[in-house]
């Protein structure tokens, strides 16, 4: 049962995702009514924030059953003494999964308010504390120690210093405030740090500041995927092709035993400096980051330099990872999604420009990962079709672990096709709370099971290029 309404998309774009999810080919397969109650059902599942949180372990410095055992005792501390599972996954042994405790239906609403951002909203449903940037609005006589409840302006109406705010704002929990009003809109510039400690969120998730850094990196479960299915060897030379934040990155890395070269490469600066803290952090060596636009990645002439860097000869790459920029839909909890049409159908030209890239890049007998964090046809299933019409060297591989569903129906691929790829889809679970009992009650089966499916939005694509001859 929704706890949240469902997301919200401008008119334009709820219209054309309604066209998407109700295709000739999904209705014939699953008929009208049930094409459209999935639909509906991935709507609501989006407003909501996964049903586990997922933490991959830095198996490069420690292990799973190490790393287990501190983790466990971190949250018994953070959830004082509620004995929650932490659980690992069977066919990803690299993870841990946290049950998340929630929704929340009986916590009290305190008359002191603090209103924050969406952005800030997301990640207090998914277990951080509150950061004085994310507040937008408190009420007049907020002082620090008070109790206070936390709201989220999700269609970004509130003016940045209001006093109250009556408009659209959904209820995020309880907490107390670490600073007075007058010190969270000082005059004298936009201060850092703590905002509200949240005592009471509606969704209890572990919060990870500054809990084993160099250890844990969190990152969703479908993302974990990915690098798995990739399956980079020690000593071979991976390309990221949009790399950034590092999470895929480091993990390739960390697969190949820290033996190999993985380049990683983004066309944002900041993002880039962040790529390299976190192989930093991870004490990971073989990676090279590099600030450079992936469409640019491909040298047109040989060079006689040693330069390590972009751009590379074609076939210069074992394997290749393609997490594409795309619009985003698959990403939870989202109550209000922003984007215009325009800005959702700019993805599929910018992606085939460097999946283009990506093929010429690789090497005969060379593996292409593609995925995408969306859940458009156009981004996703038509994409693996254009591609094995342009590419006619690439043929679809089987992916191992294959945890999500087969693809969605409406490209033309055929049935075969469709099993060779994974999309995680919401919807394929029902839409359920979880409080301690139902956990306790619980098999671990089932609870993996369920991690499985109630997670992000995802889409991948294994391609293996065949010798050119």
């Amino acid at each position: 049962m929704s706890f949240f309404p469902k997301i919200a998309f401008l008119y334009e774009v709820e219209e054309y995702l309604t066209k998407v999810f109700r295709n000739n080919e999904l209705i014939t397969a699953l008929g009208t009514q049930e094409a459209e109650n999935k639909y509906q059902s991935l709507l609501s599942h989006l407003s909501h924030p996964p049903a586990f949180t997922t933490v991959r372990v830095n198996t490069h410095l420690a292990s799973v059953k190490h790393v287990k055992k501190l983790l466990f005792e971190e949250i018994q501390k953070q959830f004082k003494g509620l004995c929650v599972p932490v659980l690992e996954h069977p066919k990803l042994q690299d993870i841990l999964l946290i049950p998340v405790i929630g929704p929340r239906r009986d916590l009290k609403k305190y008359s002191s308010e603090v209103i924050v951002g969406a952005q800030c909203g997301y990640a207090v449903l998914r277990g951080a504390h509150v950061y004085v940037p994310g507040i937008v609005s408190t009420s007049r006589f907020v002082k620090a120690g008070d109790l206070v409840s936390v709201y989220s302006d999700i269609e970004g109406k509130c003016k940045r210093g209001a006093k109250e705010f009556d408009g659209v704002k959904v209820f995020l929990g309880n907490g107390i405030s670490e600073l007075s009003r007058s010190e969270i809109f000082s005059s004298s510039g936009p201060l850092k740090g703590l905002g509200v400690r949240m005592t009471e969120p509606v969704y209890l998730s572990p919060s990870f500041d500054n809990v084993l850094p160099s250890h844990l990196f969190l990152q969703n479960l479908p993302s974990v995927v990915v690098s798995h299915v990739l399956n980079p060897q020690p000593g071979e030379r991976i390309l990221d092709m949009c790399a950034a934040p590092g999470g895929k990155t480091t993990h390739l890395a960390t697969l190949m035993h820290d033996q190999g070269e993985v380049i990683a490469m983004d066309k944002i600066a900041n993002k880039v400096k962040k790529i390299k803290q976190n192989a930093e952090l991870l004490q990971l060596n073989c990676i090279k980051a590099f600030y450079f636009d992936g469409i640019k990645a491909l040298s047109v002439e040989k060079r006689e330099d040693k330069q390590e860097g972009p751009p590379f000869l074609p076939e210069s790459f074992d394997r290749i990872l393609l997490d594409a920029p795309c619009s985003g839909m698959g990403q939870r909890p989202n109550m209000a999604y922003s984007s215009t049409l325009k800005e959702v159908t700019s993805y599929q030209p910018l992606q085939r420009k460097l999946f283009t890239v990506a093929v010429k890049l690789l090497k005969p007998g060379g593996v292409l990962v593609y995925s995408t964090c969306t859940i458009t046809l156009s981004e996703n299933e038509e994409q693996v079709a254009w591609a094995l019409k342009t590419f006619p060297c690439l043929q679809l591989h089987p992916q191992e672990p294959h945890i999500g569903g087969e693809g969605m129906k409406g490209a033309g691929l055929s049935l075969d096709q469709l099993k060779l790829l994974q999309r995680f889809d919401p919807s394929a679970m029902t839409l359920q709370g979880m409080d301690i009992n139902s956990l306790q009650d619980s098999r671990e089966d089932d609870l993996i099971s369920l991690a499985n499916k109630d997670c992000i939005g995802f889409f991948i694509a294994k391609f293996i290029k065949l010798n050119s001859k």
